[in-house]
């Protein structure tokens, strides 16, 4: 199993507590989430995050339409979460969220480990496709993270 790793990092205009408080809340995912994915979460098990709560969604790759379900194995607020896929897409999922203060706002950072599924022949057709399309769903992330996050800077 090939597992590669996409990490982002962003500073936002604000203080760690607010921005990790968003990330609390599992419908925000569905505002930093490409429209094209027509991501949607079918359920959580827990109203309040922890480790042991799992969220399943629905989107569509590609056409394809996919249910995933992750499950929050570390919890460790507000400096980091880990998520990591129990059924889905993937043949491996593991998304680190980390939080940290820095110069008068937070450091957002995503480290997502991945394979794809069916193996060597998988990676060989696919690989390059689904590490195009993972980068571009962060990309797409760390735009609406700005948006939502450092608005106002426009106003200062």
């Amino acid at each position: 199993m090939r597992i590669r790793m996409l990490h982002r990092e962003q500073w936002l205009k604000r203080p760690l507590h607010e921005v990790f408080e968003f990330f609390t809340e599992a419908s925000n995912l569905d505002r930093i989430t490409p429209p094209w994915l027509r991501f949607q979460i079918l359920s959580v098990s827990d109203v309040a995050l922890h480790a042991g709560t799992y969220i399943n969604y629905r989107l569509t790759w590609h056409g394809l339409p996919l249910k995933w379900t992750t499950v929050i194995t570390e919890w460790n607020p507000p400096s980091e979460f880990i998520d990591l896929q129990a059924k889905g897409p993937y043949r491996y999922w593991r998304h680190r969220h980390t939080f940290e203060s820095r110069n008068g706002g937070t450091v957002v950072g995503d480290t997502v480990e991945y394979a794809v599924p069916f193996g060597f022949p998988g990676d060989l057709l696919a690989g390059r496709f689904v590490s195009r399309d993972v980068s571009r769903i962060f990309d797409y992330r760390i735009d609406q993270l700005n948006r939502i996050f450092n608005a106002t800077e426009a106003l200062d």
